[in-house]
């Protein structure tokens, strides 16, 4: 810690994400006694991570990309766990919604073109009830057990997209609502909110095309309400703001790969290939295997 500066950080025993001797932005503050501390205003955010946990940042952020990029879908999934393992989930949560935000928005165009705009507003209107509560859990609760609670619901989840299970039941403005309030839940705490949306779209008789329209662009209003909601609970701080613009450029050339293949690969092929890297992600992220990962 460099002398006489006063960084504004959240340390923790595991997870630190201010920087040591970082290059921002600073504010003076004068004392009484005539000295004066200088307070950090901005880090870029990896002062204080190794090689190895960058590295594993930017492997996971273009994996991850890649498998939003083509199936609308995955990226927290696979990116949350093992973020989480080097930054913790509550620096984790919110970098992926910033990099996934900023580098999805050349989706947003499309999707709005072939998506049922009727329908997302709808679900959207359950994410802004279930969007605030988690972002509440995610503040409130311990890391450890959020990583925990993380592997656990992504293996459910997983373990419902890979069953085919589908909504049977008649689609109905209510139920639409209480799946976007269950997407925003998970959502708000973990990023993980696509599989309920994706499960409940794909039972109705919709063209692959606008099922991947609308769940882009329910994550473009959802992220909206998750960055007001996160700003709010002071999640979205400086050295996360700064990790984001590292992974950012190696998520968004995944994302746009991603995007490339889609119509060119075998959909049921490169679903495969998903949950697959989706299970991975989720065992390599389990707290026992933190000596391993680190």
């Amino acid at each position: 810690m460099t002398p006489g500066v006063l960084h504004l950080s959240q340390q923790k025993p595991v997870y630190r994400y201010s920087p040591r001797d970082a290059v921002g932005v600073c504010m003076s503050v004068p004392l009484n006694d005539g000295s004066v501390i200088r307070i950090q205003m901005f880090g870029i955010g990896i002062h204080d991570n190794s090689s190895g946990a960058l590295l594993l940042l930017a492997i996971s952020a273009f994996v991850a990309a890649l498998a939003r990029g083509f199936s609308g879908f995955g990226s927290a999934l696979i990116f949350v766990p093992l973020a989480s393992t080097a930054i913790g989930p509550q620096a984790a949560a919110p970098l992926l919604l910033i990099i996934d935000g900023v580098a999805a928005a050349g989706l947003i165009p499309n999707a709005w073109r072939h998506a049922d705009r009727r329908d997302v507003g709808t679900m959207s209107i359950g994410a802004l009830a279930g969007i605030p509560l988690g972002a509440w859990v995610l503040i409130k609760s311990d890391p450890l057990w959020i990583r925990w609670a993380v592997a656990l619901f992504g293996t459910l989840l997983l373990a419902l997209l890979m069953s085919g299970w589908r909504y049977r039941g008649k689609p109905t403005i209510a139920t639409t609502v209480m799946v976007g309030a269950a997407a925003g839940l998970l959502g708000g705490a973990a990023q993980i909110g696509g599989p309920p949306i994706v499960a409940y779209w794909l039972s109705r008789p919709m063209k692959a095309e606008t099922v991947r329209a609308n769940i882009v662009l329910y994550f473009a209003i959802s992220t909206v309400i998750t960055v007001a909601v996160y700003l709010a609970g002071c999640l979205l701080t400086p050295s996360v703001v700064g990790l984001a613009l590292v992974t950012g450029p190696i998520y968004g050339v995944g994302l746009y790969a991603g995007a490339r293949m889609f119509g060119l690969a075998n959909d049921i092929t490169f679903r495969r290939i998903c949950f697959a890297l989706i299970a991975v992600a989720i065992v390599l992220s389990l707290p026992m295997l933190d000596n391993f990962m680190h």
